[in-house]
C-alpha cells in the first residue's frame, strides 16, 4: 500500500494489472481473487510457504474443510483500524497544531503580510518535497510523514489567516466544516455500499484527476508568465466551477483511501502501513480543505 493523494501516484496502482486488489475479497478455499494485483495477498511462487500452504496457519486446512474464509495470521504486526485511526490522529494533530501556531505567530497585517506569505510558501514547497519523497519510498517513514504534516500546517495556517482576515471573515472555519461534512458523507456512502470502488471507478477518477491537474498546471504557467489569474480557472465563476470539481475529486479519492484501508486490514498488511494510510488521508483532506477555502474566498470576495 503506497501513499495516496490527488496529486501523486496512488499507492498500490503500479502492481501488475495496475490496481491494488480493488473489487476483490478473500475467497474460501484459496487465495483472494485478483491476488496478483493485490499487494496484501499471500505470496505463492517463491514463497517459503509455497510447498505447504498450511504452514502459516495450522488450522487453515480445517477452515477450508468447513468452508471458512482464510484469516490473516493473528500477530501483533498486522494493521488494524485502531492503528489507522491513531496514526491519522497523530498526523492531523501535528498539522492542526502547527497551523494554529502559524496563525498566531505570523501576522498578516500590511506591514508583515509579505514576510508571512513568504514563510507560508516556503513551508508549502518543503512539504511538497517531503510528500514526494514519502510517495516514492517503499516503506513508511513516520518521522517524514509527521515533518510533512508540520510544514503543511504552517502553510495552511498562513493561507487560512490571510483569507480569513483580509478576504472572507470566518472562511477558515467554514472550510473546516465543509471538509468534515464531505468526509462524513463519503464515509457513510462507502459503508452503505452507495459508492462501489471497482476498476471502472478507479480508472475514471484517475483520468479525471490527471486532466484536472494538467489544466491547473497550464493555468498556473499562464499566471506566472502572463500575470493576472492566468486562464481564469481559479478565480471568478470558473474558479467556483473548478473548485466544486476539485471537491468532488477529493471525495472520490477519500473513497479510494477507505478502500485501501479496508483491503489492508482484510489482507493483513503490516502495521507500518497504517502510517501510509494516515499520510494518504491527510493529503486528501488538505486537498478538499483548500478547494473549500478557495470557493469561499471567491464568493465572499465578490461581495
Amino acid at each position: 500500500m503506497r501513499s495516496s493523494n490527488p496529486v501523486f501516484s496512488r499507492r498500490g496502482f503500479s502492481r501488475d494489472n495496475g490496481y491494488a486488489g480493488f473489487n476483490t475479497a478473500p475467497q474460501a478455499g484459496g487465495a483472494a481473487v485478483g491476488t496478483q494485483g493485490n499487494p496484501y495477498a499471500q505470496p505463492q511462487a517463491g514463497s517459503p510457504y509455497a510447498q505447504n500452504p498450511y504452514a502459516q496457519n495450522p488450522y487453515a486446512q480445517q477452515d477450508l474443510q468447513y468452508g471458512a474464509p482464510p484469516q490473516a495470521p493473528a500477530t501483533t504486526g498486522r494493521m488494524t483500524l485502531d492503528d489507522v485511526l491513531m496514526r491519522t490522529g497523530a498526523t492531523l494533530g501535528t498539522l492542526i497544531v502547527t497551523a494554529a501556531l502559524a496563525w498566531a505567530l505570523l501576522p498578516v497585517d500590511d506591514a508583515n503580510i509579505s514576510r508571512s506569505y513568504g514563510i507560508g510558501i516556503g513551508a508549502a514547497l518543503i512539504g511538497m518535497v517531503l510528500a514526494f519523497v514519502q510517495s516514492f519510498k517503499r516503506k513508511a517513514s513516520p518521522a517524514l510523514i509527521l515533518t510533512y504534516a508540520a510544514f503543511e500546517g504552517v502553510f495552511l495556517g498562513v493561507i487560512s489567516s490571510i483569507v480569513d482576515n483580509r478576504i472572507a471573515s470566518g472562511a477558515a472555519m467554514q472550510a473546516v466544516l465543509g471538509t468534515m461534512a464531505v468526509f462524513a458523507a463519503v464515509l457513510v456512502a462507502y459503508k452503505a455500499g452507495w459508492i462501489r470502488v471497482n476498476r471502472r471507478f478507479v480508472g475514471f477518477v484517475m483520468a479525471a484527476a490527471l486532466g484536472f491537474i494538467l489544466l491547473m498546471a497550464v493555468n498556473l504557467l499562464f499566471a506566472v508568465f502572463g500575470g493576472g489569474d492566468g486562464l481564469g480557472f481559479r478565480s471568478g465563476p470558473l474558479g467556483i466551477v473548478f473548485g466544486v470539481i476539485g471537491i468532488l475529486l477529493g471525495a472520490c479519492f477519500l473513497a479510494l483511501d477507505f478502500k485501501q484501508v479496508e483491503d489492508g486490514i482484510a489482507y493483513g498488511a503490516p502495521r507500518e502501513e497504517a502510517w501510509l494510510a494516515a499520510f494518504g488521508l491527510t493529503l486528501t483532506l488538505v486537498w478538499i480543505y483548500m478547494e473549500f477555502l478557495r470557493i469561499i474566498a471567491i464568493l465572499q470576495g465578490d461581495d
